[in-house]
């Protein structure tokens, strides 16, 4: 695959498969792209107006029309059918996870919280930052993405992961990530004026690296509800 066609590394569990059905996509429609143009400037050309020759009118080919009918329509259906398995297997379930995030998008940012000591979201004791996301490699993690004024797009690039952030819901959406590294979370949806902005980081750590990471910011997050205070927004890295 050209350069310029390849898509950004799949650092995902469900990449790969999202990949494939764009790659089949893309090639279907792209020969239909050219069998049509080239049809349409042949026959530009062929019966283009001349002197001395006279049109000819028909009614057109019902074996013909039969033909073109079908054939785009057993694709479609073929492709949806693939589409549907990597649907489901997407957004069908999430698989059962001790990993949980809870994620409020707002203009312009993306408020990542994790459970306390007491293992329950919205409480005093939550982990929260700004724009600094955190999972282990080889671990699926459940993803509660909300949002509190108006609709955003949490997109993940590498992990094929985009899913819209809309008022009034919570959706949940997982990824399980395959190598460590740091990656861009961006938001997808033109959501105001400071929406070029709105740009946060995702970091995934090796099993223990992370675990390390999240007792450090629950401690200090503990600590801070102890004493009365909000939470830092960023715990210590």
């Amino acid at each position: 695959m050209p350069s310029w066609l390849s898509l950004p590394e799949g650092v995902s569990t469900y990449s790969a498969d999202v990949d494939r059905i764009f790659y089949i996509i893309l090639v279907v429609t792209g020969v239909a792209f050219v069998l049509t143009e080239a049809l349409l400037f042949y026959f530009a050309f062929r019966y283009r107006q001349r002197p001395g020759v006279r049109a000819s009118y028909t009614h057109g080919n019902t074996r013909l029309e039969v033909i073109w009918t079908i054939v785009p329509a057993v694709m479609l259906v073929f492709l949806a059918m693939a589409s549907r398995t990597v649907w489901t297997k997407i957004k069908g379930q999430v698989p059962k996870t001790d990993e949980e995030v809870m994620i409020t998008a707002s203009q312009f940012n993306w408020e990542i919280r994790y459970k306390g000591n007491d293992g329950a979201f919205d409480t005093p004791d939550d982990v929260v930052t700004s724009n600094d996301m955190h999972v282990p490699v080889g671990a699926p993690v459940r993803i509660h993405l909300r949002s509190k004024d108006v609709i955003h797009s949490f997109f993940l690039p590498q992990f094929r992961l985009k899913q819209d952030a809309v008022p009034g819901l919570t959706i949940d959406v997982w990824l399980e990530a395959t190598r460590t590294g740091t990656f861009e979370i961006a938001c997808a949806e033109l959501c105001g004026f400071g929406h070029a902005t709105m740009r946060g980081m995702l970091t995934v750590h090796e099993p223990g690296e992370f675990r390390s990471w999240l007792q450090q910011a629950q401690a200090a997050a503990a600590q801070a509800a102890a004493a009365g205070a909000p939470a830092a927004e960023k715990p210590p890295a």
